[in-house]
């Protein structure tokens, strides 16, 4: 019996389904010059039980026994896994990427302003508590050997649009988010926007995406000095420290284009940053020319009154400060796209013990949420709505127990709730049980002397 998800991909948008069928898993196990011999669990029944799995909430490899009538074991399965390589499961990651970006890149409707925007933002994973994973990633610092798991970071792309996940670039722990950043962000074309939070605002970067030519907004780091005053003095040396001496921009104005609009000069910075080396660093020219502009945000309830941009996207008329405000409003979307990927599929804890295993279910992780995206955006276009309004759980229902070619059009749509604001709260309350602080075999052994006292 063939693995379910073959009629999953024949319902599928043909352009990304065609780089996940039998031939084209087995073109990239041979291009990764893998070998296998003839058996029940080869290369494309493993992957496609892996993306089922997935779906079916990262369920356990002994529940994949059930998922048809096979005739193997759990540990069968697992040594399937573990034969692929991992560069098989990134190649067929990296072609559903670049296919999906040729399929809708000339979609005028998923661009904004005539281009596309991809969101970069970082986020964290959970794994088993293994040596080898503790040691590759590290875990949190507040919590003692043996008494906390392992903590990876992960940068990941998202398309504004469609929520489709461009790249994601895992990291240990104790890393900056942007030595990852030149590993997520490649896959960007020429005239692409990075949009993203404070933290991916330096000159460093601002150059780089520069260099591609390619353009960023991102939102001011909270320690840049920004000065809207027109012809301000400023320029290098002028953040340095002097006793009675006011502390000005190190950047030097260019032109004010309206209240709180301006361009300036940023210089390069004589310290690399730690997450670019010494060389690559050299490489990058000694100014840009950037935008600054600022606005006040009136929506009630919301954190943020006040908001400051940084973006390479200079011309006024072409960019209205105001359309820059949505654009960077819609940043937001990142935080559901990524409750999506962690919370629906259940990404937030992953389960393999190895670091070779945790970055292969990285890569189907990926496979299966573009996968969902896919049909959501293929549902929204028939029901007439935007991708972001399709329930992403009801897709994913839809497509663990869709038989035949039932309609795309009874996957649920959200309400629009635009504007909604909710208290950063959780009202269930959690077990009442102390924190471990000690090693679970410690905490055994104390428990059983107690009894053994008693």
């Amino acid at each position: 019996m063939p693995p379910r998800i073959v009629p999953i991909l024949n319902r599928l948008r043909q352009d990304l389904a065609s780089e996940l069928t039998p031939d084209s898993i087995k073109a990239a196990c041979k291009e990764e010059k893998y070998t296998w011999r003839k058996r029940l669990l080869d290369p494309v029944t493993t992957i496609y039980l892996f993306i089922l799995q997935i779906l079916h909430g990262n369920t356990s490899c002994q529940h994949t026994t059930h998922f048809g009538e096979w005739n193997f074991t759990d540990s069968a399965y697992c040594a399937a896994r573990k034969r692929l390589p991992l560069a098989v499961f990134q190649r067929l990651m990296r072609q559903v990427a670049d296919t999906f970006k040729k399929s809708i890149g000339s979609e005028a409707d998923s661009k904004w302003r005539g281009h596309r925007v991809w969101l970069i933002d970082g986020s964290s994973f959970s794994m088993p508590d293994t040596p080898e994973l503790q040691e590759a990633f590290g875990q949190p610092g507040n919590q003692k050997r043996g008494c906390g798991f392992p903590v990876a970071k992960f940068l990941a792309l998202f398309d504004l649009a469609t929520g489709m996940l461009l790249s994601v670039a895992p990291a240990p722990l104790r890393s900056h988010e942007m030595s990852r950043c030149a590993v997520a962000t490649a896959g960007m074309a020429p005239g692409d926007i990075a949009l993203g939070d404070r933290g991916f605002c330096s000159f460093a970067h601002l150059a780089i995406l520069l260099n591609r030519k390619q353009h960023g907004v991102f939102r001011a780091h909270q320690r840049q000095i920004i000065d809207f005053t027109p012809g301000r003095p400023g320029g290098p040396g002028s953040k340095r420290k002097r006793p009675n001496a006011v502390i000005r921009p190190s950047s030097r104005w260019v032109r004010s284009q309206g209240d709180a609009d301006q361009v300036v000069i940023l210089y390069k910075p004589k310290i690399n940053p730690t997450w670019i080396s010494k060389e690559e660093y050299a490489l990058l020219p000694d100014e840009i020319t950037v935008r600054e502009l600022r606005y006040i945000v009136h929506t009630p309830g919301y954190r943020v009154g006040e908001v400051t941009l940084v973006t390479t996207l200079l011309d006024a008329s072409e960019y209205p400060a105001s359309e820059l405000a949505d654009l960077y409003f819609r940043r937001w979307q990142v935080e559901v796209y990524f409750r999506d990927l962690k919370i629906t599929l259940k990404m937030d804890v992953l389960r393999c013990e190895t670091v070779d295993g945790v970055l292969k279910e990285l890569a189907v992780f990926a496979l299966a949420y573009n996968l969902v995206r896919s049909v959501a955006g293929e549902s929204a276009k028939i029901q007439g709505v935007a991708p972001d309004r399709v329930s992403v759980i009801d897709t994913v229902r839809w497509l663990v127990g869709a038989e035949g070619d039932e309609d795309l059009s009874v996957i649920l749509i959200n309400p629009s709730r635009k504007g909604r604001t909710e208290p950063r709260v959780k009202k269930r309350r959690p077990k009442q049980y102390p924190l471990m602080t000690k090693p679970r075999a410690e905490l055994r052994k104390e428990l059983l002397g107690e009894n053994v006292a008693a």
